[in-house]
């Protein structure tokens, strides 16, 4: 027998022994209403049509009824099929984020249903209550969070993916794949929000040894002994906030935790392996659709973003070390001779205090206050003035 024929089944003798109870005075309306789940003014109305129709008055027809917006079933074999030929394994919300990407037009219930139904995916138990959250910062660009995760995106490769997010609005503006996190991929993320959207106010992270220098191990950071990138964050004016918990850090945690479930799933089906492409699928697909599903307006109107005007960021979000110029006008950085060449400021360096940048690419520029007196590649051969950009 059909679902629907045993309602209307069941619905019939549950109503022939209320009506009864009530007919004999044993329940007054209001009882009988409640025993059927109804109220009062319905089970006048039920009591009508049955000593007008009898128990035929009591069919409800809409239950008997095709919804007009019912899927045809071709549509949700189609469905299951896709998913069992090359998305098993993704959740539900994964699966429905590509399928509504991809022209999908179905809720994320019915697709969970039809999932469920054909066995694919388990029917998830019921959660406790969220803990309390941090609150946000009210505007974009108060407060910038940055983080590392080193996991196995692609098989047998464990890359660090390093993001860097708005806490007012979880958007993320940097998204990249590294070898290993550190204090270049660290200006790197920085960098490509600033360029983007300009200086922003505060810098969020954890504890990594590349952010902050720790005496003791668990214990306070050290804000006076900075590191690389602490020193470029005091010379933009942005201000440092470590984290002192994992709890601390619980929005990027969560935001890593939807990562790892759903990118190793994406560059899988599309066959990628190598992190050139990997980093291109990341910048081109997987942020803009990550940000358009998850990113949250702003719980205030405008943006704390100051616009950036101080030219290029390569001399500040760069290694800085400082040297003594030698007797024979040369800087010694880590096995390199830098010779320093004449210019017309002045005929020697010796014994001056001088600055040596290193950059992203390896290579190295020398300073003496403002002034740039020489550019050299990773092997310490100097740029012919000039030349830096064709070499």
């Amino acid at each position: 027998m059909k679902p629907t024929k045993v309602l209307q089944e069941i619905r019939k003798m549950r109503f022939e022994e209320t009506y009864e109870g009530w007919n004999a005075g044993r329940l007054t309306q209001a009882e009988a209403a409640r025993i059927l789940g109804v109220c009062e003014r319905s089970f006048r109305r039920y009591i009508w049509r049955y000593e007008e129709e009898g128990l035929e008055g009591l069919i409800d027809r809409r239950l008997e009824q095709a919804s007009n917006r019912q899927a045809p079933v071709h549509e949700a074999m189609a469905l299951v099929d896709e998913y069992r030929r090359k998305y098993t394994g993704w959740n539900v919300k994964h699966f429905h984020s590509l399928y509504k990407r991809t022209g999908g037009t179905r809720s994320y219930t019915w697709v969970k249903r039809r999932l469920q139904e054909a066995g694919l995916v388990a029917k998830s138990k019921k959660k406790g209550a969220h803990r309390k959250r941090r609150e946000r910062s009210p505007l974009p660009g108060m407060m910038i969070h940055q983080d590392g995760s080193t996991h196995e995106w692609v098989p047998g490769k464990m890359w660090d993916l390093v993001v860097t997010m708005d806490d007012a609005t979880s958007q993320h503006y940097s998204m990249f794949f590294v070898e290993e996190e550190g204090t270049a991929s660290s200006f790197r993320g920085v960098r490509e929000v600033i360029e983007a959207h300009g200086l922003f106010g505060s810098f969020y992270s954890d504890r990594g040894s590349h952010y902050w220098n720790t005496p003791e191990a668990g214990g306070k950071v050290d804000k006076e002994n900075l590191t690389q990138f602490g020193r470029a964050m005091k010379q933009l004016g942005i201000e440092m906030i470590p984290a002192y918990s994992p709890e601390a850090r619980g929005r990027s945690e969560r935001a890593f935790g939807t990562h790892q479930g759903r990118l190793p799933n994406e560059l899988a089906a599309a066959n990628i392996t190598g992190m050139e492409a990997a980093n291109r699928y990341l910048r081109e697909v997987y942020l803009p659709a990550f940000n358009a599903e998850f990113a949250q307006a702003a719980t205030g109107e405008g943006s704390a973003f100051v616009a950036w005007i101080g030219g290029s960021l390569d001399d500040i979000l760069c290694e800085q070390y400082e040297r003594t110029v030698s007797a024979d006008n040369c800087v010694r950085f880590e096995k390199l001779i830098l010779q320093i060449p004449a210019d017309r400021h002045c005929c020697h360096y010796v014994k001056a205090r001088v600055r040596v940048h290193r950059y992203a690419d390896d290579s190295l520029a020398v300073f003496h206050g403002p002034r740039r007196l020489a550019d050299y590649d990773r092997e310490g051969k100097r740029f012919i003035q000039g030349l830096k950009q064709a070499a």
